[in-house]
């Protein structure tokens, strides 16, 4: 089975450490096409919150998985997995070499290993009461029960997606045991020859880069972008927790004023970009490369290039 796994790159990295850029130049060299690794940038109208990439920046290299949602359509890992795993298998038809780049870890992990999300389980008699205690009583109840038996995936589903949440205790109800305890048990084997490449920076330059992003962001018209959805209605939706949005929804709902909303996008990213760094340095096997000499970038990307090249193998 090892010798049959095929090829795929793998680009990750904290918000703002300059995936994009190297990622197109990369692209361009190996003759690969990209899967975007970001569990955001799937929705449709979230192009400057969620930093996606523009029609002129991708350079001709085929991207995937990019405006593939409306912000009220609800979205899991799950389904990440199995449309990546799909597009995959196009691309290297196509002679292409695949790489996923992105920084939703969990996302990301869940495609290059053989993770089974739920157990081929169920209890129809339990979903059809759950189904009418929602009609009956609304989801905060059900909810409420999730964040008691599974806190952990109870964080990870949005309270809105009535389906995940009764899966969820569903297959607690029926193994005993809970959805994020059966994905912790697996062994987490790889499904492809990965080439993992990870870019970080030194704290100091990454947070600078971060807060001008912020700032660039509402320069090029953030305000309008989040109004816009705000207007359209879209609310308690899983696409507005996202970083850029929530805080300005906040302002808009008069509970803040829009210099705190910029100042807790500022410090939300900040955060967000140390948990992708610990995430990534404690669940997956990454090549780390250290992108803060921003003036020696092409001696870093051959570096970078060389690396992936020698270690593909078609």
């Amino acid at each position: 089975m090892a010798e049959t796994k095929s090829d795929l790159i793998v680009l990750i990295g904290p918000t703002a450490v300059g995936k994009t850029k190297l990622s197109i130049d990369l692209a361009k060299k190996l003759n690969a096409e990209i899967i975007s690794g970001d569990s955001m940038q799937i929705y449709k109208g979230m192009d400057i919150g969620t930093a996606k990439i523009s029609k002129e920046e991708m350079g001709g290299i085929a991207h995937h998985l990019i405006d593939i949602k409306d912000p009220t359509e609800s979205f899991s890992v799950a389904e990440f997995q199995s449309i990546v795993r799909k597009k995959i298998e196009e691309i290297q038809n196509r002679g292409k070499v695949p790489m996923i780049v992105g920084g939703t870890g969990l996302y990301i992990q869940s495609v290059i290993y053989d993770y089974e999300f739920t157990p081929t389980v169920s209890d129809n008699d339990y979903r059809l009461l759950l189904e009418k205690r929602v009609s009956q009583y609304g989801i905060d109840l059900i909810y409420d029960e999730l964040k008691r038996i599974d806190p952990e995936s109870a964080e990870k589903i949005h309270p809105n997606n009535t389906r995940r949440v009764i899966r969820a205790l569903e297959i607690y109800k029926t193994t005993g045991i809970t959805m994020s305890e059966y994905i912790k048990q697996q062994e987490h084997t790889l499904l492809y020859h990965c080439t993992m490449i990870g870019l970080t920076m030194s704290r100091e330059l990454l947070y600078k880069r971060i807060n001008e992003r912020v700032d660039k962001m509402i320069e090029e018209g953030l305000l309008d972008e989040v109004s816009k959805l705000y207007h359209q209605g879209v609310k308690d939706c899983q696409s507005i927790q996202a970083i850029g949005y929530k805080e300005l929804y906040q302002y808009f709902d008069k509970n803040i004023t829009l210099e705190q909303a910029i100042e807790q996008l500022k410090q939300n990213s900040r955060r967000y970009a140390k948990r992708q760094l610990t995430w990534f340095r404690n669940k997956m096997d990454i090549n780390w490369f250290d992108m803060t000499e921003q003036q020696l970038y092409i001696e870093k990307f051959n570096e970078i290039y060389q690396y992936i090249a020698g270690n593909l193998r078609h």
